[in-house]
This record gives structure tokens, C-alpha cells and sequence, in this order.
């Protein structure tokens, strides 16, 4: 495994797709050579932004999309298939990015955590762990991000504190997390055989 810690000093702001707001990207995988902040060429990334309006979401037609509220309550996404149900924070929510979605705020702005990938070239998860929380998964990466407090973690039989609004990345994962204080988010990555190098 390889561990690298991720500050917020490293993390790179960029316009969402349709221009209607920023991204804080804490992580990502694109091709070499292409371009930070576009779209051609990302693989998966995970990012925090702040919905501060209802309005439509970007079209990401090709992408699956993980999401969860970490800070705020009453997040409602809205499709010609009915509510994604945001309401409740730290509840991830997982569609696909070429759905027709508005947001609805009913309780005033969020901040929500994005987990996106191409789904032709990798399979994404988002999972919560709060105190006591296990879980043993193998994945390409695996990035863990303590959205709101400081978090103490083992990563096997290693403890790891991890800063509030900082992560950790771990590429070649294959160990087990238990989280023993804090709240923290994993995303997990396996790339599609078509996407290996």
C-alpha cells in the first residue's frame, strides 16, 4: 500500500461544469496530459462544494456520482424519477450523472462531498464510518477524508489521526478501517480492466 496525506493547501478549486459554482477537488485520477479542472480525460474524483441556491446539476452523462451533506440538513434532489433523498446529513446517495437533477434546499445552504467517476473506467464507493465503524475492502484507491473533525483511524493494526478537512490516500488498498473516533468519509476506487495501464 501507499499512504499520502492530502491538505487543504493542495486542494485545487475548480468551476463546476455548468459554471454554477466552485469545487474543491481533494483527489482525483485523470489521464496524463490532460487538462486540471476539465473534464476530458478524468477517471474518478472526489470533491466538496458548498450548494448555496436550487438550480439544475451539470450534466455528467457517462459518470456515476456518489453523494453525501456534511454540514446542513434538507437536501432534495429532484428527477423525472422522483426525490434522491439528501435530507439527512452523513446519508450517502448514489445516481447516475446524465439524470435531469434540481436541487431543493429546505433548510438553506449545504455543503455536500462528490464522489464521481467514468463508469466505462472505474466502479465507486462512498461510504460513512462513524466511531467504532469497520470496514475491509479492496480497492485501487481508497481515500479517506474527515469532512468535519479531527478523526482517528487504524488502517490495519496502524493508527492514523487525520486533521479535520484533511485526507488520506491509499492506493494499492487492501487493508481493513476502523474508525475508534471522529466521523470520516471513504471512497473507494477499482478501475474497469479497460482502464488499467
Amino acid at each position: 500500500m501507499r499512504i499520502s496525506h492530502l491538505t487543504p493547501a493542495a486542494f485545487r478549486r475548480f468551476p463546476w461544469k455548468n459554471g454554477g459554482g466552485v469545487t474543491i477537488d481533494i483527489a482525483e485520477d485523470r489521464d496524463p496530459g490532460s487538462a486540471p479542472g476539465g473534464w476530458d480525460g478524468v477517471i474518478w474524483r472526489l470533491g466538496r462544494t458548498t450548494i448555496s441556491v436550487p438550480a439544475p446539476f451539470s450534466d455528467l452523462s457517462g459518470f456515476d456520482r456518489c453523494q453525501v451533506v456534511v454540514s446542513g440538513r434538507g437536501l432534495v434532489l429532484d428527477t423525472p424519477e422522483g426525490e434522491v433523498d439528501l435530507r439527512q446529513p452523513f446519508t450517502p446517495a448514489r445516481y447516475r450523472g446524465e439524470a435531469p437533477i434540481a436541487s431543493r434546499l429546505e433548510n438553506g445552504p449545504v455543503e455536500v462531498v462528490n464522489l464521481i467517476a467514468d463508469r466505462q473506467r472505474a466502479a465507486i464507493r462512498l461510504e460513512v464510518l462513524r466511531v467504532g465503524d469497520q470496514l475491509s475492502q479492496a480497492a485501487d484507491s481508497a481515500v479517506i477524508y474527515a469532512p468535519e473533525e479531527p478523526s482517528q483511524i487504524m488502517i490495519g493494526n496502524q493508527p492514523c489521526a487525520i486533521v479535520a478537512d484533511h485526507a488520506i490516500r491509499i492506493d494499492d488498498f487492501t487493508a481493513s478501517l476502523e474508525c475508534r473516533s471522529g466521523i470520516v468519509l471513504v471512497a473507494g476506487i477499482s478501475r474497469r480492466a479497460t482502464a488499467r495501464q
